[in-house]
């Protein structure tokens, strides 16, 4: 049962009229590296909200931002913030951990041949 109430909790919030235009982006189909590292930082972001189980005012707290711009980091709206201010925000959230860049190769896609 607490996950409905969590799934209603959610609902309200993404129905309310005042969060209306606030949906999460979504990554554009070729994005670059750079869109793909405000995205992952916004997400590792939003995930420890949602694993500490933290109110939007509470993160917004902690990195010191207001609401309104914790949310536009909530709904992975990138193009609102640098990259280093997005890592300065993660730090202050994560202080006993360290931001870290992974460079990794691209992966070939495969197709199936009939």
């Amino acid at each position: 049962m607490p996950r409905d109430k969590e799934f209603e909790k959610i609902l309200q919030e993404a129905e309310d009229p005042k969060n209306i235009g606030q949906g999460s982006w979504t990554l554009p189909r070729n994005a670059t590296s750079l869109q793909k590292a405000k995205y992952e930082l916004c997400k590792q972001i939003l995930i420890h909200k949602q694993d500490k189980k933290l109110s939007t005012e509470e993160v917004a707290e902690r990195i010191n931002l207001s609401n309104s711009e914790t949310k536009d980091i909530l709904f992975y709206h990138i193009d609102y913030f640098t990259l280093d201010r997005l890592i300065t925000y993660a730090s202050r959230l994560f202080s006993n951990s360290k931001v870290k860049v992974i460079i990794e190769p691209n992966k070939v896609e495969k197709h199936a041949r009939f």
